[in-house]
């Protein structure tokens, strides 16, 4: 009996970390749901997803990266798109994956919220993530596990894209990541109706008080959150960004 109820501590103890290091959870902020997934990076194990390493055809969904997760014992604790693509799928930034490049950087302005310059990358390294402004990434040269482009910037050194209309009728559901200044912490935020980016990027700078912040973007948002009962369906997705656990701490 003793040797089950330790072993019923410790599967307790590991969800906890588990929790500790990445947790999502409902927020309002200015009348409006979001919902935020906090991850520490010192401790917890942050990766981006793109294609099947074997076939290496694009993964797409979030059920086919919990199927190539089995194999390490792991599963997602969250998960969510991480940045645009094009008709097959491929990238349509920068972005690189177990420190292999797969698609350059790209600093011009162009047609879309990609193009809406500053645009931005999320970028992975041992024990921190930072969101980069594209153009200060080219510039610096960081040396990134994992990266994703996408745009326009939500937030710069503490301040709303320029651009921005706080009035704007431009409004879908829309998902991104912000950052800590010492890179420790991660906030992915989805909003849970639809919302024109001034009030996304406020979300960032006011509610969760984060020095950068990067669109992720806006017509084909998704989340998969297993502890809030959520795995939004929907479009093939190309790049992901998922926080992984093992699958015995996700054991209730």
């Amino acid at each position: 009996m003793w040797k089950a109820r330790v072993a019923l501590t410790l599967i307790a103890l590991a969800w906890a970390g588990a929790v500790q290091a990445a947790e999502c959870r409902v927020e309002r902020f200015d009348g409006a749901g979001y919902t935020v997934c906090e991850v520490d990076l010192v401790r917890g194990d942050v990766r981006l997803f793109l294609n099947d390493p074997g076939s290496g055809a694009p993964l797409g969904s979030f059920v086919a990266i919990e199927r190539l997760l089995q194999a390490e014992g792991k599963v997602l604790a969250f998960a969510m798109n991480a940045g645009m693509y094009h008709a097959d799928r491929s990238p349509v930034g920068l972005y690189v994956e177990n420190g292999r490049e797969v698609a350059p950087l790209v600093t011009r302005a162009g047609p879309g919220n990609f193009g809406l310059l500053p645009n931005g990358v999320f970028c992975l390294r041992e024990g921190r993530a930072d969101v980069i402004e594209a153009r200060r990434f080219a510039e610096e040269g960081p040396d990134c596990n994992a990266a994703s482009q996408s745009g326009p910037m939500l937030v710069i050194d503490g301040e709303l894209h320029p651009r921005f209309i706080e009035d704007s009728d431009s409004r879908h559901i829309r998902n991104g990541v912000g950052t800590s200044a010492d890179g420790r912490r991660a906030w992915f935020v989805i909003s849970d109706r639809a919302v024109n980016f001034h009030t996304f990027g406020r979300v960032f700078r006011d509610h969760l008080k984060v020095p950068q912040a990067l669109y992720f973007d806006g017509k084909i948002s998704k989340l998969h959150a297993p502890r809030l009962g959520r795995s939004d369906l929907g479009f093939a997705m190309g790049p992901m960004v998922g926080a992984v656990i093992d699958a015995d701490a996700a054991v209730d």
